[in-house]
C-alpha cells in the first residue's frame, strides 16, 4: 500500500500578505536518521518505505508547500519577521480528520530569512526532536517532531557543522506575531479575516457565539496559563518567549534556547542573548500575560466599537486569569508535595521550601522526589521545614496519587549535550537508550544515572539557537 499525504491547505485561503510560496532547498544527499513511529501511526502514513516517501515528499516539484509571514517582539522590540528557516509541506488530515501543520525546519532560505542561510545545524534540530518529545510525554501541549533528517552538507556557524532538517508537526503555527503583523498592515478586513480562520480552526465551537472574539481571547489566555504552569512544575525554560514563539493553539513551539532546571534558581537564565532575564524562570507567567496583551490589542475594534470599553474587556481577561493562575500554582505545588485542603499556611510552607532550594542549590526534579519518598533527613537544613511539612500532611483528606506530576526524568541539559556530540560522530546508542526512559518519565525505573544532577564540570551554563 503506497502512502501519500491528505493536503488540505486552508491557510492558503487567506490573503497572500499571510504567506510566500517557498520551496525546500535542495541537498545534496538527504538522509532519515530518525523516524518517530507513534506520530507516524497517528498520520496513518506507516508503511515500510516512510524513508523513501519523506525524502521524495520534501524533493517534491508539485506540493504547494509555503512559509508564513508574521512580526513579533524579540526581547522587547518589534520587528518584522517570519518563517526565516521553515516552509510548511501542508495541512495533513488524518483518518479522523485531525489537521496538522507538517513543517521542514531548517529546509533553506525564504524571503523572511534576512541574512540567515535558512538552515538547522544537526545538533539544534536534533535538541529539539529530544526536548519536544520529552514535553509529549511529560503530558505538555507541545508541537512534536515526526523525523529528523541529516542534509549532507557543512553548514558555518562557530564552526562547520553537520546540516540537519526537523519535520515538526503541529495543530497550527499561527502565533501571536501573525496578528501583530497584521495589526500593522493597517487592513481591518485582514485582522478579522485572519481572527474568523484561526476561531474556525481551533475552537470551531465558538464560530456561532455571541461575542465570540472576546471568548476565543479568553479561551487563548485560559490555554496559554495552564501551559505556562506545565512549564513551571517540570521546571522547564523556554528561554525565547517572543510573541512570535506564543502559538495559539496553545503549544509549546520553538525549542531554540531552552533548558529544564537542575538546581533551582527562580532567576536562572539558559539562553546565551537573554542578556537581563527577560525571560527567567520566574518570569515565565509575567511574560506570557505581556504576550497576551500584545494579541489583544490587535484586534480592540472587533471587541467593541468603543476602544476604551475594548480595552477594559481586555483586561477584565487577563486580571481573572492572573488570579487563576496564581491559585492554580499553589494547587500545583501542593500536589508535587502531596497535601491537599487548603489551609491559610500553605502558600508560606511552598515558599518557604523554594527558598531552601534555592539557597542550599538543591535540584528542582529530583528534591520532589525525595519528598516523595520521605527522604528529606539527609538534610539537616531542612529539618525544621520537614517537621512543619509532616503536621501539615496530617490535614490531608486522603492520600492522593502524585505520579503525573513529578517527573523521574527530565532531558537534562549535560545528558543532552552527550548525546548530541556522540550522535554528530555517529553514535546513536545513548539516544537509542535514554529514549525509552524518556518515554515514560513517570515511572519508578529510571536508572540512577539519568536521575543524577550535574556535578560541576558537566554543569550547561548557556543554550544557543543554532541559528
Amino acid at each position: 500500500m503506497n502512502i501519500n499525504w491528505n493536503f488540505e491547505n486552508s491557510y492558503l485561503k487567506l490573503p497572500k500578505f499571510f504567506y510566500s510560496n517557498t520551496k525546500p532547498e535542495k541537498f545534496p544527499k538527504l538522509e532519515v536518521l530518525l523516524k518517530n513511529d507513534d506520530l507516524i501511526n497517528l498520520l496513518n502514513l506507516q508503511n515500510h518505505d516512510f524513508d523513501i516517501f519523506l525524502i521524495n515528499s520534501i524533493n517534491s516539484k508539485n506540493l504547494n508547500s509555503f512559509s508564513q509571514a508574521y512580526a513579533g517582539h524579540q526581547f522587547g522590540h518589534f520587528t518584522k519577521l517570519g518563517d526565516g528557516r521553515a516552509t510548511l509541506l501542508g495541512e495533513h488530515l488524518n483518518s479522523n480528520k485531525e489537521r496538522f501543520d507538517i513543517q521542514l525546519k531548517g529546509s533553506g532560505k525564504t524571503p523572511y530569512s534576512r541574512n540567515g542561510d535558512g538552515k538547522g545545524t544537526l545538533k539544534s534540530m536534533l535538541r529539539e526532536y529530544i526536548i519536544s518529545e520529552s514535553m509529549y510525554n511529560l503530558n505538555i501541549k507541545t508541537t512534536r517532531s515526526l523525523a529528523l533528517l541529516k542534509t549532507g552538507e557543512k553548514i558555518l556557524r562557530n564552526g562547520y557543522e553537520q546540516g540537519g532538517i526537523l519535520v515538526r508537526v503541529s495543530k497550527s503555527h499561527i502565533r501571536v506575531g501573525t496578528f501583530q503583523l497584521t495589526y500593522l498592515s493597517n487592513q481591518k478586513e485582514n485582522i478579522k479575516e485572519l481572527l474568523n480562520y484561526s476561531i474556525k480552526r481551533l475552537y470551531p465551537e465558538l464560530i456561532e457565539e455571541k461575542d465570540k472574539y472576546i471568548k476565543f481571547y479568553e479561551k487563548i489566555t485560559e490555554n496559554q496559563i495552564n501551559l505556562i504552569l506545565d512549564w513551571q512544575r517540570v521546571g522547564f525554560i523556554h528561554g525565547v518567549m517572543n510573541t512570535d514563539n506564543m502559538s495559539l493553539s496553545g503549544e509549546t513551539i520553538d525549542y531554540g534556547p531552552c533548558a529544564f532546571l537542575d538546581e533551582y534558581n527562580p532567576n536562572k537564565v539558559f539562553s546565551s542573548i537573554d542578556h537581563r532575564g527577560r525571560y527567567a524562570f520566574i518570569n515565565q507567567p509575567k511574560i506570557a500575560m505581556w504576550n497576551l496583551a500584545r494579541l489583544g490589542e490587535t484586534f480592540l475594534h472587533l471587541i467593541d466599537n468603543d476602544e476604551q470599553l475594548a480595552i477594559k474587556k481586555i483586561e477584565e481577561v487577563l486580571n481573572k486569569y492572573e488570579k487563576i493562575y496564581n491559585t492554580l500554582w499553589l494547587n500545583m505545588m501542593k500536589n508535587k508535595i502531596n497535601i491537599n485542603q487548603n489551609h491559610k499556611n500553605d502558600i508560606n510552607l511552598i515558599k518557604e521550601l523554594l527558598d531552601l532550594m534555592h539557597v542550599f542549590k538543591l535540584d528542582y526534579t529530583n528534591t520532589f522526589i525525595d519528598i516523595e519518598n520521605n527522604n528529606l533527613k539527609k538534610f539537616d537544613f531542612m529539618k525544621d521545614w520537614n517537621s512543619k511539612f509532616q503536621d501539615r500532611k496530617k490535614l490531608n483528606h486522603k492520600k492522593e496519587d502524585i505520579n503525573n506530576y513529578n517527573p523521574k526524568i527530565i532531558p537534562r541539559n549535560h545528558n543532552i549535550e552527550n548525546i548530541l556530540n556522540n550522535v554528530e560522530f555517529g553514535n546513536l546508542e545513548q539516544l537509542k537508550e535514554i529514549f525509552i526512559y524518556l518515554k515514560k518519565p513517570y515511572d519508578e525505573s529510571i536508572p540512577e544515572k539519568y536521575r543524577q544532577m550535574p556535578n560541576e564540570d558537566e554543569k550547561i551554563h548557556q543554550t544557543f539557537c543554532g541559528t
